[in-house]
């Protein structure tokens, strides 16, 4: 007996309209690190990509760029409303939980803060592995979220336990009710080599973000997209209005979450 898998469901719909501002912010934060990490593939020309999760598609349009003509760039979403129809690839939208991996095989997929919102991950991450062409390269990036801390500076104590507030909030209570594992991230690389994949490697990224640049910002945007829950997790409305305040002040100082990059290769 066959028990059929329920539909995936991101944290973060594409349908709403503050998902707009939220690719757009995501990828003025992420984008250079993930483009660095790219560069360390080698020559992508002609190669065959599989970007998932493509929010707004900026990695996929750079993907396109690297591998030229003669590549093929795949990318897909749950909702692809955000990703540009003529940048360049192919579009589609699909199910990571639901459906199979897209043809391959692949020389590269890629995933960015998609794995860590999927209840299913660990399953979804061997069949991208199974995907993948001799030599290809699996390349996960996540957020490890469980580290507290986040305010490095603010304009008074008020606001510095505000942040801490939204982060737990956030990370203990309106995110797991949704499926994610703020773990997930530290457990990439030994689930790559579980999975038979070689040569994995891990780079650890994280930095300041001043009140008013994107990650800052993203804060804001966070509770917009979820304010219902954060609410019934006991954030009042005047704890909102305060954080969209605060996140436009250049006196705040945020961490960012840690940001792992881990690329695996098929033998």
């Amino acid at each position: 007996m066959t028990t059929e898998l329920e539909p995936s469901r991101y944290s973060f719909n594409n349908d709403d309209p503050e998902s707009v501002g939220r690719h757009s912010h995501l990828s003025g934060i992420l984008d250079e690190f993930t483009f660095a990490r790219l560069g360390s593939l080698g020559d992508l020309t002609g190669k065959r990509c599989l970007e998932v999760g493509a929010g707004g598609g900026s990695v996929a349009r750079r993907l396109a760029e690297l591998t030229g003509p003669t590549g093929d760039v795949l990318a897909t979403d749950l909702n692809v409303r955000h990703i540009p129809p003529d940048a360049g690839f192919r579009v589609h939208q699909h199910d990571l939980v639901t459906e199979p991996v897209p043809d391959g095989p692949w020389d590269l997929i890629h995933a960015r803060l998609v794995l860590l919102h999927i209840p299913q991950r660990e399953a979804v991450l061997a069949r991208l592995a199974a995907a993948l062409a001799p030599g290809g390269a699996l390349f996960i990036e996540d957020w490890a979220t469980e580290f507290g801390n986040l305010c490095l500076a603010a304009p008074d104590d008020e606001t510095a336990e505000l942040i801490e507030q939204y982060r737990d909030t956030l990370v203990n209570t309106v995110l797991p009710g949704r499926g994610n594992d703020p773990t997930w991230a530290a457990r990439v690389h030994r689930t790559m080599l579980a999975n038979g994949l070689v040569d994995v490697d891990t780079e650890i990224s994280a930095g300041s973000w001043p009140g008013g640049s994107p990650g800052a910002v993203l804060l804001a945007v966070n509770v917009a997209q979820l304010r219902d829950e954060f609410i019934a997790a006991g954030f009042t409305e005047g704890h909102i209005e305060r954080l969209y305040a605060a996140v436009q002040d250049p006196r705040l100082v945020v961490r960012s979450h840690f940001t792992y990059s881990t690329i695996g290769r098929h033998a």
